[in-house]
């Protein structure tokens, strides 16, 4: 068994752990109701941490982690509404105000 990944966030560490699965990956979340220790326990100690059952998984199990998580850095920065003008931040792909959508590389 081997640690995949870790981070306080368990929404994040449980998304990958379906992703895993869904990729016929066997896995588990360790720590998961560990975060109400965080103070009595050092913090980095009580974050959940996603492990793979088979060692020979590991690999693959990360190059998924790694494209999952690379594919949430893709929104880009803030940027303004080409219709409108309107400031919106590199999240949202089309524009709150009129509907426009985000221009390529915008």
């Amino acid at each position: 068994m081997k640690r995949v990944y870790s981070s306080d966030n368990p929404l994040i560490v449980g998304h990958l752990k379906r992703v895993l699965e869904a990729n016929h990956i066997a896995c588990i979340i360790r720590n998961e109701f560990l975060l109400g220790g965080a103070g009595e326990l050092p913090p980095i100690e009580c974050w959940p941490e996603l492990w793979v059952l088979e060692d020979f998984q590991l690999q693959r199990a990360r190059a998924l982690v790694e494209s999952v998580l690379a594919l949430g850095d893709q929104s880009g920065g803030d940027w303004h509404c080409t219709c409108c003008g309107e400031p919106l931040e590199g999240q949202f792909t089309a524009c709150w105000a009129c509907g426009a959508e985000r221009p390529p590389g915008g």
